[in-house]
């Protein structure tokens, strides 16, 4: 059966159009001339023998009929730019896509899975600079911001991929030099803080209804990803999130002594810039960091917790 396809320059000039509203912003964004989209455009209108836009001074406005036509094509245009960043395009210059992410996070989730989108899009080249710097007080603006949430800012969309809880996490083999039976053997054992959450230990103690217990002793380091690499070293205990130390206690680097209880904690979130959610690999990038966040790691409540024998 023969295929019934409209002119597809002036679709796609159709489309941009549609989707921003001005045939101005779409000639910027397909890099031609405002007047090359209103004639692109009349060529479709003269095709389908229907009118797509009313025009006015300084905008144009959608007919009905154009309104669910541009509902029917636009997800194509979509479809076809994942579709053909997934292939890659032989000898095209990369996208490049701007990601900030805190630290800990890029260190211990995101860059272990990084590969596999690399895998899947080789067409994208992710570039990301690592901050714990508020949404809006970056400097450099990035196509995607990760960051704690969901928080409403202005001109950004907020969308949370990624939840988890804290619970004490340790080394096996600090448990095999002084076991953990109860959370009142904490007393016995050394604490690992850090200097940007310092209520994490006091408000799991009060969790565990033991508020006043003293430990042996306590290490306080600047970053995180410290605290949990010197947890992993058996220094200590730590309070580890979920997702960020899911894959060491899968691996057996890290047990949890305590199945109960968890502090509940703030989401990952994606914030992305109101002008870039029409840019369909930003959109992409974001589809896959919510793809992988629903098998983020969240270690189940009755995993073992290796609390066992001394």
């Amino acid at each position: 059966m023969k295929r019934l396809l409209p002119p597809l320059n002036a679709l796609r000039a159709f489309e941009a159009a549609g989707r921003l509203g001005s045939f101005k912003d779409a000639a910027v964004e397909l890099h031609v001339t405002q007047g090359a989209i209103s004639q692109s455009v009349r060529l479709l209108e003269d095709w389908l023998g229907a009118p797509l836009f009313e025009r006015h001074n300084r905008r144009v406005l959608l007919t009905p009929a154009a309104k669910g036509y541009l509902a029917e094509v636009g997800p194509l245009f979509e479809q076809l730019s994942l579709a053909t960043a997934k292939f890659g395009a032989p000898g095209s210059i990369p996208r490049t896509l701007s990601v900030s992410a805190p630290a800990t996070f890029t260190l211990r989730w995101l860059v272990p899975r990084l590969e596999t989108f690399r895998a899947q899009y080789p067409g994208i080249e992710v570039q990301i600079q690592t901050s714990n710097k508020a949404v809006e007080r970056l400097k450099e603006p990035c196509d995607i911001v990760i960051r704690g949430g969901p928080d409403t800012l202005y001109g950004y969309e907020t969308r949370p991929f990624l939840f988890e809880e804290r619970i004490p996490v340790c080394s096996p083999a600090l448990l095999q030099r002084l076991a953990l039976q109860t959370p009142e053997d904490i007393k016995q054992h050394t604490l690992l803080h850090t200097s940007s959450l310092p209520r994490l230990w006091p408000d799991w103690l009060a969790s565990a209804h033991i508020p006043a217990l003293k430990p042996a002793a306590a290490v306080v380091f600047d970053h995180f990803y410290l605290t949990l690499q010197a947890a992993i070293d058996g220094l200590g205990i730590a309070m580890g999130p979920t997702a960020l130390v899911s894959s060491d206690l899968a691996a057996g680097r890290l047990v949890m002594p305590f199945a109960e209880p968890r502090l509940a904690s703030r989401s990952y979130c994606t914030y992305v810039p109101l002008e870039k959610l029409s840019d369909d690999t930003v959109m992409l990038f974001r589809a896959w960091l919510e793809e992988e966040g629903k098998c983020g790691g969240q270690p189940p409540r009755n995993a073992v917790t290796g609390a066992g024998s001394s």
